[in-house]
């Protein structure tokens, strides 16, 4: 079994899906549109372009996600974080300045009694992340 985390956008979901495969250099294995599923070309036009489904593949792990509809109010993404587990403090920091750019940071990358850094941010996207690195290996 696996668990997957499926983010929800308003509309960003592409663009929010390329910033993440460069900053976690992944790739992006699936990206479909609504107006490419079947019977797409009767929904309404202003849907045509969202993302109905992506897959972004990060190593053996996959982040997914969507837009919803025009019709079907987001109220962004809250009560939890994408956390996010690396090996040393530079890719900690790498990836925290990446995620954090035009971002909000409301824990700055450090020390902490359980890791060698750790820090919480919501990117320019409205996701909530957890950057953790327990010890730099």
């Amino acid at each position: 079994m696996k668990i997957n985390p499926y983010l929800i956008f308003d509309g960003h979901c592409e663009a929010a899906f390329k910033f993440y495969q460069l900053v976690l250099h992944g790739k992006i294995a699936t990206m479909m549109r609504f107006s490419e599923m079947p019977g797409g070309e009767k929904m309404p036009k202003e849907d045509h372009e969202r993302i109905i489904h992506v897959r972004l593949e990060v190593g053996d792990q996959v982040l997914m996600g969507s837009d919803t509809t025009t019709d079907r109010p987001h109220a962004g993404i809250t009560g939890c974080s994408v956390s996010l587990n690396v090996d040393t403090i530079a890719e900690a920091k790498r990836i925290f300045e990446e995620l954090s750019d035009q971002g909000t940071i409301q824990m700055p990358l450090e020390q902490t009694f359980w890791a060698s850094r750790f820090g919480m941010l919501t990117d320019r996207f409205g996701v909530p992340w957890m950057i953790n690195c327990e010890k730099d290996q």
